[in-house]
C-alpha cells in the first residue's frame, strides 16, 4: 500500500475514533445526569437509545448517498452534523431536548460509519484489506477509551456538559483534514462517472504512485442509482439478510453492554470514575481484540473466525452478570468481553464489503449498519425496562447477551464470502 492509501485509511481511522467518543460520551455522563436530573431508569435508557436511533436514519437514509453523490461529500456533511449536533448538547436544558439533539447527532455518526467502512475497504490491498479494516473498526474503542479517560477528569473539574463541547471541536478539526486529504473512491469514480471523472481519477493514480490513464475504461452497464432494494436481488437477497441479522443481533448486546456498564458498576456501590473505567477497560480489550481478529482473519477464515468471537462474547457476558465482585474480576470479564464483542464487529465489517459489489457497496454497507443500529437501539431501552421491572442482573444479561449465540450463528453461514 502506497502512503497516499496508508494516510485514507489512517484518516477513516481517525474519524471512527471521534465517532466512538461521540456515541459513548452520553454514557460517560449518564451516571452525573441521572443524578442531577433524577432520571429513572427508563428515562436513561431512553436517553441512551435516542442518538442510537438516529444512527439507524443515517445509516438507512443518508449512507445510500454515497454511491450517488460520492464518499468523501458524504464523509463531510456527517462530520459537519457531529460537530453541530455535540456543541448543541452541551447547552441542552432537560431531558427531551438532549435526547432530540442525540437523535441529530445520530444521523451523522450513522451516515459517517458506513462511508469510511467503504472507503478502508476500497483504497486497501487485497492482503491487507482484512487488518486495514479492523485497524478503523478499533478506533471506535480506542476513541472510546481516551474519551473515557478525558471524561473523568473533565465531569469533574469542569462539568458533564464539557464532554460534549470537546467532541464538537474534534469532528470541526476534521473537517480541514478530510477536505485537504480525503479522496474520492476509484469505484465510485469509474462506477458512477461523475463531471471529471477523468481528470479525477488521474489525480488519485497519480498520488498512488500508478500511470496515468489516456481514456476510462468501458463504462459498467448498469448506470441508474443504486436503490436500497438492489441488494434483495437474486444473488443478494441471503448474505444481506445474514449480514444484516448478524449485525443486528450482535448490536443489542454490544450497545446495552458499553451504555450501561458504567451505571451498573455505580449500582453495585462504585465510585463514578470506576464506573466509567469499566467502559474504558472494556473498550481497551476491543482494541486488543479487534486487531486481533483483523490479523488472524486470512489465517483462519473470516466467517468461522468471527463465529467463534461471538460464542466466546456469549460466555464472558454471562458470567459478568452471574458475579458480583470482587472488583478486579468484574473488570476482567468487562476486558474479556470487549476483546470478543469488538472482534466479532471487526470480522462484521469486514464480510459486509466482501458482500456487496461496488455499486451498491455502500447502500448495503450502510443497511447493515443501519439494522444493527435498530439493535442498538434497542439494547439499552430493553435493559431500562428489565432492570425498571426489577430483574435480577443475571436475569438481564443473560437475556441481553442471547443475542450473540443468533450473531454467531449468521457469521457462521456467511463464511467464504469473498
Amino acid at each position: 500500500m502506497s502512503p497516499f492509501q496508508i494516510m485514507a485509511v489512517s484518516i477513516c481511522v481517525m474519524i471512527s475514533m471521534i465517532d466512538g467518543f461521540d456515541v459513548l460520551s452520553v454514557a460517560f455522563v449518564g451516571p452525573t445526569i441521572s443524578h442531577e436530573w433524577g432520571l429513572a431508569p427508563a428515562q436513561l435508557g431512553v436517553l441512551f437509545s435516542s442518538g442510537l436511533a438516529g444512527m439507524v436514519v443515517g445509516s438507512l437514509v443518508i449512507s445510500p448517498l454515497a454511491d450517488v453523490f460520492g464518499r468523501r461529500v458524504i464523509i463531510l456533511v456527517c462530520l459537519a452534523i457531529l460537530a453541530s449536533g455535540m456543541l448543541a448538547s452541551a447547552w441542552a436544558r432537560g431531558l427531551e431536548e438532549l435526547a432530540w439533539l442525540r437523535v441529530y447527532t445520530g444521523l451523522g455518526m450513522g451516515g459517517v460509519l458506513a462511508a469510511i467502512n467503504t472507503v478502508v475497504a476500497e483504497f486497501s490491498s487485497l492482503r491487507r484489506r482484512s487488518l486495514a479494516i479492523s485497524c478503523m473498526a478499533v478506533g471506535y474503542p480506542i476513541g472510546a477509551v481516551l474519551g473515557g479517560l478525558m471524561s473523568v477528569y473533565l465531569i469533574e473539574h469542569i462539568g458533564w456538559r464539557s464532554v460534549f463541547v470537546s467532541g464538537g471541536a474534534a469532528s470541526l478539526l476534521m473537517l480541514p483534514l478530510v477536505w485537504r486529504y480525503m479522496p474520492e473512491s476509484l469505484d465510485f469514480l469509474l462506477t458512477r462517472r461523475p463531471r471529471n471523472a477523468l481528470v479525477r481519477l488521474n489525480d488519485v493514480l497519480g498520488r498512488m504512485g500508478l500511470p496515468a490513464q489516456d481514456v476510462l475504461p468501458p463504462a459498467p452497464a448498469r448506470q441508474r442509482p443504486a436503490r436500497l432494494w438492489d441488494v434483495f436481488g437474486p444473488s443478494l437477497w441471503r448474505p444481506t439478510l445474514l449480514i444484516c441479522g448478524s449485525y443486528f443481533a450482535l448490536m443489542v448486546s454490544f450497545y446495552f453492554l458499553l451504555n450501561w456498564t458504567p451505571k451498573i458498576l455505580v449500582s453495585l456501590g462504585l465510585p463514578v470514575g470506576a464506573g466509567i473505567s469499566g467502559a474504558v477497560i472494556m473498550n481497551l480489550g476491543g482494541v486488543a481484540g479487534g486487531l486481533w481478529l483483523g490479523w488472524q482473519a486470512n489465517r483462519r477464515g473470516l466467517g468461522r473466525l468471527t463465529a467463534v468471537s461471538l460464542l466466546a462474547g456469549f460466555v464472558c457476558v454471562a458470567g459478568f452478570g452471574w458475579i458480583a465482585g470482587p472488583l478486579p474480576l468484574l473488570l476482567a470479564l468487562a476486558a474479556l468481553i470487549g476483546f470478543f464483542t469488538n472482534g466479532s464487529i471487526v470480522g462484521l465489517y469486514a464480510l459486509a464489503p466482501a458482500v456487496f459489489p461496488p455499486e451498491v457497496r455502500t447502500t448495503g454497507t450502510g443497511l447493515a449498519l443501519g439494522i444493527g443500529r435498530l439493535g442498538a437501539t434497542a439494547g439499552p431501552y430493553l435493559a431500562g425496562l428489565m432492570i425498571a421491572a426489577e430483574w435480577t442482573r443475571p436475569a438481564y444479561y443473560m437475556a441481553l447477551g442471547a443475542p450473540l449465540l443468533l450473531a454467531a450463528a449468521g457469521a457462521w453461514m456467511l463464511r467464504g464470502q469473498r
